[in-house]
């Protein structure tokens, strides 16, 4: 499933950064979490880097988006022939 920024976000810049899909970016009052493009790290790192360096611990599962790792693998495979196509 993708994650989700709550309420409690301090808005202090650190997910942003460390997403390697780019599906953090800052929203009206709070940072979000763009869900098509958030695999959750798969592909990637071992663990969702946005939660590894969250100081308040606001980024949890999103419970309206269930993904399989086997379908978050393979939105990561998507999103890399996009990068790729987009690249080349």
């Amino acid at each position: 499933m993708a994650l989700i920024i709550t309420d409690e976000c301090i808005n202090c810049d650190v997910c942003e950064p460390v997403c390697p899909n780019g599906a953090i970016r800052p929203g009206a009052k709070i940072y979000v979490i763009d869900p098509d493009r958030c695999t959750e790290c798969v592909g990637h790192f071992a663990e969702p880097q946005c939660q590894v360096v969250c100081p308040v611990a606001c980024i949890p599962h999103d419970p309206h988006r269930r993904e399989s790792k086997t379908q978050l693998l393979a939105k990561f495979e998507r999103l890399q022939g996009a990068a790729g196509r987009a690249d080349g």
